[in-house]
């Protein structure tokens, strides 16, 4: 069933993915497809974390804090660029399914992958940045907002399709969140 639906997820899109089209292509009967997924968001969602990319973390410790975050966010950026389910995913689960406003188990459904995602996209950074070198070298900061600093234009430069974001364009926001979040105390990092 998660290879039928995923199947139509890459060649139509989330629309294509209905119970009626992933019963006829797994050749599944309808009864057994609700045995496994209560609905059609639930189906989605599984095949959703089924396609999840792997986030690979760096090696640490791998250069200086401005190379590993340079290295990680400039990973993510081609990841991006070369896994359109993955921005579908993205926007899916930033807007919720239309039917999760009506169907508890459909928000959950929603909400489970959204964890998911968010703890998969959030564990390399959080290895980083609250490493030795980030204590020494950055002021304290909401974690959670340095993420939606440094990856955020990512996904909203992928999603509006406004630019592609290159190794070089990655090398700016890390420098510019570094030089945002920089200690006072500690010394100035080295920055091409």
């Amino acid at each position: 069933m998660l290879d039928a639906a995923a199947a139509l997820l890459s060649s139509g899109g989330i629309e294509a993915v209905t119970i009626d089209a992933v019963t006829k292509a797994s050749k599944v009967a309808r009864t057994t497809l609700y045995r496994h997924f209560g609905s059609s968001s639930h189906l989605l969602a599984a095949t959703f974390e089924r396609l999840l990319p792997q986030v690979a973390p760096p090696a640490l410790p791998a250069g200086t804090l401005r190379e590993q975050l340079i290295d990680l966010l400039t990973r993510q950026a081609i990841l991006f660029a070369e896994a359109p389910l993955h921005v579908t995913m993205l926007a899916w689960l930033a807007l919720g399914s239309a039917a999760t406003a009506d169907h508890t188990g459909d928000e959950h459904a929603s909400k489970a992958l959204r964890a998911r995602v968010v703890e998969q996209y959030r564990q390399p950074f959080d290895a980083i940045l609250q490493g030795t070198e980030a204590n020494a070298q950055l002021d304290d900061f909401d974690l959670q907002l340095g993420l939606c600093q440094l990856v955020g234009p990512l996904v909203f430069a992928r999603i509006t399709g406004l630019r592609t974001i290159t190794a070089d364009d990655c090398a700016r926001l890390v420098d510019d969140f570094l030089v945002a979040r920089r200690s006072t105390t500690s010394a100035p990092a080295v920055m091409p």
